[in-house]
């Protein structure tokens, strides 16, 4: 049998393996999962993803399932709270940012009607497809993750810089940047 071809961060644990075969780069369209991908991208600045992803259910948990309205209405007691909480990652400013986002993403929402129209309208309502034959060619940022970045603060979201927000537009199938030899390139594509 031949071997699975991956892109090559995803070959160093299995909780990476796992994301990225069934979960990386495939097109995101619920809110509250654009708004936990918004806040686990913003917490894992300065930290590896592998250390999210081990972190991920706890912040399911304690984040209300990162239901938008609930977390928006986190007392600051509460979110004082999980700074004790080992098993997500401790950072007052990172917890703060969860409650800001999900309240910036609330007004997003009477705007827009979705988080979902908001956030995928800087692709146009599709992925952009590329098609990098080498990890070495993948950016850390674009102009298009500028834009969002830039209007995404503008709008009071915190913990969303260009790097971040390239981040998560690889992650939530707003952009494809499965190396074009991986098995999910194709898959992602909608090919």
């Amino acid at each position: 049998m031949k071997p699975v071809t991956r892109c090559s961060w995803a070959n160093s644990s299995d909780i990476e393996r796992d994301y990225h075969d069934i979960e990386w780069g495939v097109p995101l369209h619920d809110d509250r999962g654009l708004f936990e991908f918004l806040i686990l991208e913003g917490a894992q600045a300065g930290l590896s993803w592998r250390t999210v992803l081990a972190k991920r259910e706890r912040y399911r948990e304690v984040f209300h399932q990162f239901d938008i309205a609930s977390v928006a209405g986190m007392k600051g007691s509460e979110l004082e709270k999980l700074l004790l909480d080992p098993g997500i990652i401790r950072n007052r400013l990172k917890i703060s940012a969860a409650r800001d986002n999900a309240l910036a993403s609330l007004k997003v929402i009477e705007e827009f009607g979705s988080l979902d129209a908001y956030l995928w309208s800087f692709v146009g309502g599709k992925p952009v497809l590329n098609g990098w034959s080498d990890r070495g060619q993948v950016p850390a940022s674009t102009p298009l993750s500028d834009r969002m970045s830039k209007d995404l603060k503008k709008r009071g979201f915190r913990f969303v810089g260009t790097t971040i927000c390239y981040a998560f537009m690889q992650a939530t199938g707003m952009v494809n940047d499965h190396i074009a030899t991986c098995f999910r390139h194709k898959a992602s594509a909608g090919k």
